[in-house]
């Protein structure tokens, strides 16, 4: 955490959780090799590292804790593997260069801010799997133009799409 010069990191794979706060603040952060071994993601892992600019998360990873990507804010894209079920509240909140997000079909819930103020994506393809939409989930997300909400959605929350002007 808060490692200033910290650029790349490859993580062996004995490793299976990445705790809270591992790699928050590491702002020259610009890679990281997450190994097939890791099947958690611990809240704010990643948060707030503005020189990441991807991340692919192996199909092991089964949960990606709340804010875990959160201010990331050169992040351009995310794979999101099937082993995962719940997309956590604010988990890409303020990622404003993210561009392109694949929700695959095993997310059930898409939490609370989950891609507050995410300026740059454009569309959603919301899956049939979700069946929950968080409060403020794309608020903010000011160019995104086409949002595909699925049958199976039987809860939107509060603002879930508030100041989506386009």
């Amino acid at each position: 955490s808060s490692c200033s010069s910290l650029t790349s990191v490859t993580i062996g794979d004995s490793v299976t959780t990445i705790g809270e706060c591992a790699f928050e603040d590491c702002n020259s952060l610009t890679s990281v090799t997450i190994p097939n071994s890791v099947t958690t993601i611990g809240d704010y892992a990643f948060s707030s590292c503005s020189s990441l600019t991807s991340a692919t998360i192996p199909n092991s990873v089964t949960t990606i804790g709340k804010c875990a990507f959160s201010s990331c804010s050169s992040l351009t894209s995310v794979t999101i593997p099937n082993s995962v079920t719940t997309l956590r509240d604010a988990v890409f909140r303020k990622c404003s260069s993210l561009t392109s997000i694949t929700i695959p079909d095993s997310i059930t819930t898409i939490g609370k801010s989950a891609f507050y103020e995410c300026v740059s994506i454009k569309n959603i393809v919301i899956p049939n799997s979700v069946t929950s939409i968080g409060d403020f989930a794309f608020a903010y997300c000011k160019l995104l133009t086409n949002v595909n909400i699925p049958y199976s959605v039987v809860s939107i929350g509060d603002a879930a799409f508030k100041s989506c002007n386009n």
